[in-house]
């Protein structure tokens, strides 16, 4: 059964029809903007290289960044989705097997032997390839330490294949370690995925602040792409009010596109596929396709 504040504030909140609607008030309060579709965007290579980053876990990096990478393959923008978590939890929801997995991204972090096009696997979408991670990754944290440039080690490995892809999109691991400043140093843009929670909210400002830290001393060029609102329930208040604070701090910062809690995205893990050819026509899907949108209009400056 659908719930009603008393003084309406569920239908603002929600936007009466699809809040990707040019000029329908979405659940960030603001008008959503006119974006043209995927397909008139330029393919621009080398790569933009995106990093999905925020030190507390559970908040959806691994969620956006399969469902992020299949809207644009879907629609003809190559992409590779690079799993730089130990955990290897993007690798499992693309339905690889970390355990099996002979050559990972460790080893061309830390091997001079392997090259890249032997570790890359195709997924079961067109135009979208994985890096896939598994626990040894975890070891190279505390091997790079002694490496010479260390927190560059991911760009050199990926600017070999740069010229190939349109976007590549770093799932980062949850913390603020050597891996997530390597992805930090390699990436263009960041988006900053956000639970609809207040304690996730706390997290963002000594994220922010790391983002400063790389940019005055190691990547001058990144630059924060957005928040996305991740989790987020219509039907409490609480998800309601984080998403306003979050609004208010951020301002344009935070996208148009909300992603809200559904059962479909366990689902989807559990299937080793994106939502996008899991449940094509759900309304998980259609967000991930508005904020692939929205991606490339902050990418190319629209």
């Amino acid at each position: 059964m659908r719930e009603y504040e008393p003084d309406g504030r569920f239908d603002r909140a929600v936007g009466k029809g699809s809040a990707d609607k040019p000029g329908s008030i979405g659940p960030t309060g603001r008008p959503f903007p006119k974006l043209p579709p995927i397909s008139d965007w330029p393919h621009t290579r080398p790569a933009m290289i995106i990093a999905m980053c925020n030190q507390k876990g559970g908040v959806g990096k691994t969620t956006s960044t399969i469902n992020l990478g299949a809207a644009l393959a879907e629609a003809g923008i190559k992409t590779l989705l690079v799993d730089f978590d130990p955990q290897g939890s993007l690798s499992v929801g693309l339905g690889v097997n970390p355990h099996t997995l002979e050559l990972s991204i460790y080893n061309l972090l830390l091997g001079r032997d392997t090259e890249i096009d032997e570790v890359i696997s195709p997924t079961n979408v067109e135009g979208l390839d994985v890096l896939p991670s598994n626990i040894d990754l975890s070891a190279a944290e505390v091997q790079l330490v002694s490496e010479v440039a260390r927190e560059q080690t991911l760009l050199r490995v990926l600017e070999k294949i740069r010229g190939e892809y349109d976007v590549i999109l770093i799932d980062c691991a949850p913390s603020l370690g050597l891996l997530t400043v390597n992805a930090l140093t390699a990436a263009d843009k960041v988006i900053m995925p956000l639970e609809c929670e207040f304690f996730a909210l706390r997290g963002i400002a000594l994220l922010t602040d790391t983002i400063a830290k790389v940019q005055d001393r190691l990547n001058p060029k990144l630059e924060i792409l957005g928040i996305l609102g991740t989790m987020f329930d219509p039907r409490t208040l609480h998800s309601r009010e984080v998403l306003e604070r979050v609004v208010q701090a951020f301002g344009e910062t935070v996208f148009h596109t909300v992603i809200r809690r559904t059962v479909k995205f366990p689902e989807t893990t559990v299937a080793g596929e994106p939502i996008t050819t899991y449940a094509s026509s759900s309304p998980g899907a259609a967000a991930y396709r508005s904020l692939a949108r929205e991606v490339l209009a902050r990418c190319h400056g629209g």
